[in-house]
């Protein structure tokens, strides 16, 4: 079947305007035709919201993905951030821009940690304490702020996680199962990657003179750490062994880019786990001696890491257990790298606390911060409890909840370490999971990890408190929880070898400098580093801080005819960051209704003079 349709992209978010003709396409869609990645479908501001054939049919692009320019990322953010320092200074009556900046900022992702997991997990923390559950806090529920952010990729309804992870730390949408490219990028596809490249939040923090670090309980090259720093059409290219031979010349895998290549290599302190992909085959592990390396280069890249840090005079360390990292000292120290596991680290549950096991998330991250806060510039901490997302995918609740109050502990030690006045704390996830918690009349504090207090009004079965759509918890006939300990496995409603992420929106809360004037509503998942960088004063927002510090930047309004009346005065910079000339319906600029008062009295002196020279 052949079908012709025209490609257009319009739309507006957020005041953005933009549109493009696409070019004629003609498109083949078989009858049997199901939709399944490469849905070219957008919520409903980045258009085109839906391309639709005249028997109702969604279209694929055969020949590759649909791209959106990263610019309208960028300037769709911009105008998120517009809106909502306009309303702030709205309702607080007065003309000026924010003036209050963070000098340190840290980023925290719960891999997999959705609405329906923090509720979980709150109550499995109440009731760890003795309580009934559903009245207990944690640490982010007194954040100030929170926002709902979604978290689709440009191909995919539900997102993945290395795609959410570029749309978190790069600022821009991508597809799925690629990292830190933008959307022009195709899966495993190496030369549509070269020109995709995206700077991320740790690319802006070091181009301001900051300290950055990553922590995380995964391998420090899988898909969400590897957002910071690497750029690879696919999520799996950790060691070049993963990397198609036909690729390797152009491409480098994400264990290369974080040693060789900006920002990599400048990266203060590194740690987590994935020792396997630094080593060659030919060495093994020394933690797991029956297991080898994956490199085929040859390579080793711990002993390079610490080679070059030796050469360029800098007090670096490499630890590979908790004895060594242990005996580090933050004041002796500006860069470690720290290698724990020959993959994941172990859930905290199995954790071996001894000198040869691992630190804890909590330990890992205040090791992190201490070496970081030396710096006077300030810094940028990414830290990830990777592994709720592991467990959420074998329908294994226990340990899910369990690594969400593992990532609350290290919270809670970042809180009574910083001061919040100068210090941003942004708490996310990069997805959902398909969790669900659910009841009829079921009393308060029946156990989280067990039952429901009712049975099933069809086969007079119990069923398990928490369920999830889908997933290996599915069995035929329907099993019986015997028991809620921490390998116990969760009902599930459909059969799968691992579950699914979930594609709802996840809640961010966050803590500190304009948190409650930049995190708020309903935003897409790549405007939260946008937010973040013009909180610090990063990237395009750098002008905001240097600005501030030579005048007060008060600006005031000029009249226009399409104005409110009490139009509120906007930071000169977010309209210095758009430099768009959009008309109003009146044809007022809107640029132009903003000047800065500072500049007014050299103007007419200027005027003075040019007239004093033109008379005589």
């Amino acid at each position: 079947m052949i079908k012709e349709t025209i490609f257009v992209l319009t739309g507006c978010h957020g005041g953005l305007t933009k549109a493009k003709e696409i070019p004629r396409a003609r498109v083949t869609v078989p009858e049997s035709y199901q939709p399944v990645r490469r849905r070219l479908e957008l919520d409903d501001g980045m258009l085109p919201v839906e391309h639709l054939l005249r028997d109702g049919s969604s279209v694929t692009m055969e020949d590759g993905y649909w791209a959106l320019e990263k610019e309208i990322w960028y300037e769709s953010a911009a105008r998120a951030i517009e809106a909502r320092v306009r309303a702030a200074a709205t309702s607080s009556g007065t003309s000026t821009s924010p003036t209050a900046v963070a000098r340190g900022v840290v980023f925290f992702v719960g891999d997999g940690m959705g609405m329906s997991t923090l509720t979980a997990a709150r109550i499995l923390s109440g009731q760890r304490h003795g309580n009934t559950g559903e009245e207990a806090q944690l640490a982010w529920d007194s954040f100030p702020a929170v926002a709902l952010a979604r978290t689709y990729n440009m191909d995919a309804q539900v997102g993945e996680s290395s795609a959410c992870a570029t749309a978190l730390m790069c600022g821009v949408k991508a597809n799925y199962e690629t990292v830190g490219l933008d959307s022009s990028a195709r899966f495993e596809n190496c030369l549509s990657s070269l020109n995709a490249h995206v700077p991320s939040l740790i690319s802006w923090a070091q181009e301001q003179g900051k300290s950055t670090g990553l922590v995380t309980t995964t391998r420090v090259t899988h898909a969400t750490p590897a957002a910071l720093y690497a750029h690879a059409s696919s999520r799996y290219w950790e060691d070049d062994g993963k990397v198609p031979p036909t690729a390797r010349t152009s491409c480098k895998d994400i264990a290369r880019q974080l040693l060789e290549d900006e920002p990599g290599r400048d990266i203060n302190v590194i740690l987590g786990g994935g020792r396997r992909h630094f080593v060659p085959k030919v060495t093994l592990d020394p933690e797991e001696p029956d297991k080898e390396g994956r490199r085929l280069d040859g390579r080793n890249l711990i002993e390079e890491w610490s080679r070059n840090h030796r050469l360029r005079n800098l007090a670096a360390e490499y630890v590979s257990n908790k004895e060594e990292f242990d005996n580090v000292d933050p004041r002796k120290v500006d860069h470690l790298l720290g290698l724990f596991s020959y993959s994941h680290m172990d859930f905290d549950v199995d954790r071996n606390t001894n000198d040869t096991g691992d630190p804890s998330l909590t330990e890992m991250t205040i090791k992190a911060l201490r070496i970081l806060m030396k710096n006077p510039e300030g810094f940028f901490l990414f830290v990830e409890g990777g592994r709720i997302d592991h467990a959420h995918h074998y329908n294994n609740a226990y340990r899910a909840l369990d690594e969400t109050l593992a990532l609350e502990e290290a919270v809670k030690a970042v809180m009574d370490e910083v001061d919040l006045t100068e210090t941003l704390l942004v708490v996310t996830a990069d997805h959902s999971h398909v969790l669900t918690l659910g009841g009829l009349a079921t009393h308060r504090g029946n156990p989280i990890l067990g039952s429901d207090s009712k049975v099933s009004d069809v086969d007079g079965k119990p069923y398990t408190t928490l369920l999830y759509s889908n997933g290996p918890g599915h069995t035929e006939p329907r099993s019986v929880l015997r028991e809620a300990g921490k390998d116990s496995i969760q009902t599930a409603g459909v059969p799968r070898a691992w579950a699914t992420h979930g594609g709802e929106d996840v809640p961010v809360f966050a803590i500190g400098p304009l948190a409650m004037t930049l995190f708020s509503g309903s935003v897409d998942q790549s405007y939260i580093p946008h937010a973040i960088s013009y909180v610090a004063c990063l990237a395009h927002h750098a002008s905001r801080c240097s600005r501030e510090s030579a005048m007060n930047d008060t600006i005031t309004p000029i009249s226009c005819p399409s104005a409110e009346p009490n139009s509120a005065a906007i930071s000169s910079d977010v309209m210095n960051d758009q430099a768009r000339n959009t008309p109003t319906k009146s044809g007022c600029n809107p640029l132009s209704t903003w000047v800065n008062q500072s500049a007014i009295i050299p103007l007419l002196i200027f005027g003075l003079l040019l007239d004093i020279l033109v008379k005589s």
